[in-house]
């Protein structure tokens, strides 16, 4: 029997067709990309001091799917597009640096408020407020359906990460290349149920306390407070100053932040149900699909927030790939506290 090819008006079997040639090409190029030959020959990009930026210019609205989502564009408008995918608690700040060495460098650079974040908004107020992972990928989806982008490299971190490796696993025609700061996040309720050593768990703190009305309710009047200190324990070695952090910290004021966080976390652990007519798409992420297309994983030397040892997830790139540990105290944002790192992995991930 067919598939279902849409949901919720998203197209899910847009194509962009490349050449023989021009894949041929970058295949041979790319086996060189985790080598310091490959690195010396990416485009040489302009030093940046992290925070050199403050701000993008004027943000957009486009209406996409069940949302109005919110965004920052920099770069040629007729540039290979690139999708910058944040996670939590974070924001489009986290690649304010990112975005204008992309697009010096001749990106057409995209980064969009995830649900519950920003000016993103839902269309409707009877829309369910869900933030399954599957449903965040759609997201994306149908954010590059109402922009007309065929094709992206999408990178990200976080939630950004697990939305980016999802649309790179399920709909790779959408996916040129892939940065994904911790590897492979795709996960599943079942995985989310099994007991880790207590050392993890205890990394995990939050996602017990969010599966309490308690912790919803805590959540909800110490938004800041509770964020800044995910922050230094993610991050600890990153000296950011309240200026920074205040600039992020204004998205969380989202009407819809909490329960979308709330519902994510909870989801998680199965202590809340999705919406049935996304079980097929969970269904194939619990199986663990393989991802083919060009992928850099990337990882903070300092990252104090929960993530796997890039060895766990090595065989579930079948492509191109390589890994790349960012050294100097780097946490868990690595975007915004290494931008030129991670710029430069964008770069030399798209330039297969």
């Amino acid at each position: 029997m067919a598939t279902t090819n849409t949901i919720e008006g998203v197209n899910l079997h847009r194509r962009c067709f490349f050449g023989a040639a021009a894949v041929s090409i970058a295949v041979s190029q790319f086996g060189m990309m985790g080598s310091a030959k490959a690195q010396s020959d990416e485009t040489r990009l302009s030093a940046i001091k992290p925070g050199a930026h403050t701000s993008f210019g004027p943000l957009k609205q486009i209406d996409a799917g069940l949302l109005s989502v919110g965004y920052a564009e920099a770069g040629p408008g007729d540039g290979p597009s690139v999708l910058l995918l944040h996670g939590w608690p974070y924001d489009i700040q986290s690649f304010v640096d990112v975005a204008p060495l992309l697009a010096s460098a001749g990106y057409r650079v995209i980064v969009p408020y995830l649900r519950g974040y920003g000016t993103t908004r839902f269309l409707s107020s009877e829309t369910f407020r869900n933030g399954q992972q599957s449903v965040v990928a759609l997201d994306i989806v149908a954010f590059m359906d109402a922009l007309k982008i065929e094709k992206a490299t999408l990178a990200g971190f976080d939630w950004g990460a697990r939305t980016a490796d999802i649309i790179a696993a399920l709909w790779p025609e959408r996916c040129k290349a892939l940065v994904s700061v911790s590897g492979y996040l795709i996960g599943s309720q079942e995985a989310g149920m099994a007991p880790l050593p207590p050392e993890a768990e205890l990394q995990w703190w939050y996602q017990f306390y969010f599966a309490t009305e308690r912790g919803r309710v805590g959540y909800d009047k110490n938004r800041r407070d509770f964020s800044k200190l995910i922050w230094r324990q993610a991050s600890p070695k990153w000296d950011f100053d309240d200026a920074t952090f205040d600039r992020t910290a204004a998205s969380f004021d989202n009407p819809d932040h909490v329960a979308i966080v709330i519902h994510n976390y909870r989801w998680r652990l199965d202590l809340a149900d999705g919406e049935r007519k996304y079980d097929d798409l969970e269904k194939r992420l619990a199986e663990g699909p393989v991802i083919a297309v060009p992928t850099i994983t990337m990882e903070g030397d300092a990252n104090g927030a929960p993530h796997p040892d890039p060895a766990a997830y090595r065989n579930k790139f079948s492509g191109r790939y390589a890994h790349r540990t960012i050294k100097g105290g780097v946490g868990h944002n690595l975007p915004q506290e290494a931008p030129q790192a991670f710029a430069e992995a964008v770069i030399a991930a798209d330039r297969v």
